[in-house]
């Protein structure tokens, strides 16, 4: 929503100011510049991209103007179905193997369907208490690994808002094209008169106003909004990590969700007392941490 209202805005004001000025609105519809600097801008997109990565961008542009997943609510899930997990995993190989071996069935981890549908970051923690559990990792060896982990997945999703960059700085030129070539059908038009002229030159001009404004106007915030949104969605991540590590030097799971808790994001983070309460509420998959003495 606010997405939507930015780019009105930017609309509005660039209207507002052209109308004030005495300008008329059916001169800056031309079908013809659109479809030339449009097309082109998907072109190079299907030219210079994969068809995974094509499929990422679709969705994450169309992801920017829905709501996001990720609040209070995403990290009290992910903190309660991490201390369920943990307390399963120190019960014995036996107890969490079922789980994290197939989280797609798991009855506890579909308790929590918004993390659960997360598949990066569900295959995130099931293959990391895999690996503890088949073999003894030292913290610092651990931490090492996680860290390369997010890293990759962070470059591949840096792919996205850079395609939209690229398509932004081009905008510009593919505007100079359209523009030139409406040029070049004015210059057939000039026996036809200044008035006809005229019109001619101000739609070939639209073809630069267009690219412009599309690049600055809409494609760059886009790009800046998906790079804030990746990076947003991306902590969980880190959260999901610190329980981890917290885990691998051998501490209780209440510890281990503090650690978590902690590395949330201070505009969703729960309180202690909610997340104590939300453990405790959470009911079957694992028993409810004790109270610290």
């Amino acid at each position: 929503m606010v997405t939507i209202i930015g780019y009105l805005v930017v609309i509005a004001s660039i209207l507002g100011g052209y109308l004030i000025e005495g300008g008329k609105i059916h001169v800056l519809v031309q079908p013809a510049e659109l479809l030339i600097i449009f097309g082109a801008a998907i072109g190079t997109i299907i030219a210079s991209c994969s068809a995974g990565l094509i499929k990422h961008l679709v969705h994450n542009v169309t992801g920017v103007f829905l709501p996001s997943k990720i609040n209070k609510d995403f990290y009290l899930d992910l903190l309660r179905l991490l201390h369920d997990l943990i307390k399963l995993y120190t019960q014995g190989p036996q107890e969490i193997e079922k789980h994290i071996e197939n989280p797609h069935e798991s009855p506890l981890i579909l308790k929590f369907p918004g993390i659960a549908k997360n598949h990066h970051l569900m295959a995130f923690i099931c293959n990391t208490m895999t690996l503890q559990l088949s073999v003894s990792v030292e913290p610092h060896n651990l931490e090492e690994l996680l860290d390369t982990d997010i890293t990759v997945m962070h470059e591949e999703e840096a792919l996205i808002p850079k395609t939209l960059n690229r398509v932004a700085d081009a905008l510009p030129g593919l505007g100079i094209v359209a523009a030139v070539m409406g040029i070049v059908i004015t210059m057939g038009k000039l026996s036809q008169g200044k008035e006809t002229i005229g019109e001619s030159v101000a739609a070939a001009l639209i073809g630069t106003f267009l690219g412009i404004l599309l690049s600055y106007g809409f494609f760059q915030p886009l790009a800046a909004k998906i790079e804030t949104k990746l990076t947003d969605e991306g902590k969980c991540f880190s959260v999901a990590k610190a329980a981890l590590l917290a885990l691998a030097r051998g501490c209780n799971p209440k510890i281990c969700i503090e650690f978590a808790r902690r590395s949330v994001p201070v505009d969703h983070r729960p309180s202690f007392i909610e997340l104590e309460a939300a453990v405790r509420g959470s009911g079957g998959g694992a028993a409810p941490a004790k109270k610290a003495a």
